[in-house]
């Protein structure tokens, strides 16, 4: 079994590169993507067709409701039956997305993380609903862990608070006494390599077709069986969609706040695929696929 990794910003054409290699070199795909996991959450996630769903066996769509409790551990599990799957079926492996930690830590191991029980998921969603507030009582219990970290980074925040609630013991002391174990070695990763100007114009259509499909009606059916407090829901796409619900954002300025927090996430993804995969090839998207093609055929 072949393994590979398609990386990329958020709407570069990492998706149909994926499903266009996995049909010629009998492949199933992982997706690599924190949003795609959860089910009723397809038009913020742009994640694949039904159709496109259909063609290529997928792992890591529509896992979980969006209120269910998803971590990198979640996603471990996932990958596990993904590979197990493919080798049985005597098929490759494409995993494909934008959450990158999720590979950097299949690369490098994590350590793995106490059942987080809903009860101490509640209690640390009650105190992210005022972030600022949030990282300031992780600072206090855990300085080591914090300074780690940023005060917007809402993930780690959330995973130090969870640990805590659950376990009564610090972030730091908890990974202290459970080392990282690396889950895999040697997938080749491939990194789409795009003009910034035409990512921003292949930005720009997607949001257009997000509100074209019914992304507001999404949102506002998500927020009446979720409420706000799931994690999901303050996923760009669905952040801005509750402003607008709110009445402080017209359409227009919906669509192009969409467009502008979408293209700074693109620029995170590109400055951490850059810093922290030293040995991945980055080619515009035509290379690359040639580049894949010619991989799986030496590898066969």
């Amino acid at each position: 079994m072949i393994e590979i990794a398609i990386i990329g910003p958020t709407a570069s054409g990492k998706s149909d590169l994926a499903l266009k290699i996995a049909k010629k070199h009998n492949a199933y795909i992982l997706s690599l993507d924190s949003l795609s996991i959860y089910k009723e959450i397809d038009i913020a996630s742009a994640k694949p067709s039904k159709e496109e769903l259909k063609s290529v066996r997928h792992f890591g769509i529509d896992e979980i409701y969006p209120d269910e409790y998803f971590s990198v551990e979640r996603f471990f599990d996932i990958y596990k039956e993904a590979k197990k799957e493919a080798l049985k079926s005597d098929k490759n492996l494409i995993i494909v997305g934008g959450t990158l930690f999720y590979l950097k830590s299949m690369i490098e191991g994590i350590s793995k993380l106490p059942k987080i029980s809903k009860e101490s998921i509640q209690k640390s969603a009650k105190l992210l609903k005022n972030p600022k507030a949030a990282y300031e009582f992780l600072k206090k219990i855990d300085p080591l862990f914090a300074k780690k970290i940023t005060p917007s980074d809402r993930y780690r925040i959330e995973k130090g608070l969870n640990i805590f609630f659950e376990t009564g013991e610090t972030a730091t002391d908890y990974f202290e006494k459970h080392p990282r174990i690396a889950l895999t070695k040697n997938i080749k990763i491939y990194e789409i390599d795009i003009n910034r100007d035409i990512l921003r114009e292949r930005i720009a259509k997607r949001t257009k077709k997000m509100l074209q499909s019914g992304l507001i009606d999404e949102v506002a059916y998500l927020e009446k069986k979720y409420t706000r407090l799931p994690n999901p829901m303050g996923a760009i796409g669905i952040k801005e969609t509750l402003e607008y619900l709110d009445g402080k954002l017209t359409k227009e300025e919906l669509f192009e706040k969409i467009c502008i927090n979408t293209a700074k996430l693109a620029k995170r993804q590109q400055t951490f695929a850059r810093t922290q995969f030293k040995d991945k090839i980055s080619a515009d998207i035509s290379s690359l696929e040639a580049e894949i093609a010619n991989s799986f055929q030496n590898r066969a």
